[in-house]
């Protein structure tokens, strides 16, 4: 039977040290058929939903305490490089996509719809892919971005396919959190909360050794 689990988290370093703890606790390991890392192993939750109550809470980035001994997994400065490729259709030569290649008009357009129309809607949501990213052979991992201003707050509700637990998800969530700020501004509104989900939520064997430090599970 498939075990989905919940997490309910402060803010981002939260978030990324709670999932940490729980894959490498209730984690199905398995060998990749096919996919990145063919051939070798990850462990991966059934399902996870993760509620981040105040994602906006610098710093946005994993704590790494420095007794560790571990390079925090995001470089500093790395959000704001990786934000134009979140926000924009800017693509390089050997690139498949980029997913503000689908998202850039789609954030001018849920922006437009809530100051033209109002929040009372199910409407606002931005899509990452079509019917032809089944054919890529690394389709999108990030699926859509759905949004709602509830208590005059835009919160974002995120779905990932497949999602690496120890470099994607902190880098993804924070990129994604300051898209969520722009937008907020924009439209008028304060920032809020981010729910984000996944089936393929997993970690490669070769940090494994690293997560179990960090945790402290080992």
């Amino acid at each position: 039977m498939l075990n989905p689990i919940t997490i309910i988290a402060r803010d981002l370093p939260d978030a990324w040290f709670q999932c940490l703890y729980a894959v490498l606790t209730y984690g199905d390991k398995y060998i990749i058929d096919r996919g990145s890392f063919k051939g070798q192993e990850r462990l991966e939750f059934d399902y996870v939903t993760i509620h981040i109550k105040y994602p906006g809470t610098r710093p946005l980035l994993p704590d790494i305490p420095e007794h560790f001994g571990i390079p925090n997994p995001v470089a500093e400065g790395y959000l704001e490089e990786y934000l134009p490729y979140l926000m924009t259709s800017a693509k390089c030569p050997n690139e498949d996509y980029t997913y503000g290649q689908y998202l850039e008009s789609q954030i001018a357009e849920v922006i437009k719809m809530y100051k033209e129309d109002g929040y009372g809607t199910n409407q606002a949501y931005m899509a990452v892919g079509d019917q032809n990213s089944i054919y890529l052979g690394d389709p999108p991992c990030l699926r859509g971005i759905d949004t709602r201003i509830r208590d005059g707050k835009l919160h974002f509700m995120v779905y990932f396919r497949s999602w690496c637990l120890y470099n994607g998800f902190p880098a993804n969530l924070g990129a994604i959190q300051m898209l969520k700020e722009y937008m907020a501004a924009e439209i008028g509104v304060e920032d809020g909360e981010i729910i984000a989900a996944s089936k393929g939520l997993h970690l490669y064997d070769y940090v494994w050794e690293l997560a179990k430090i960090r945790t402290q599970l080992i």
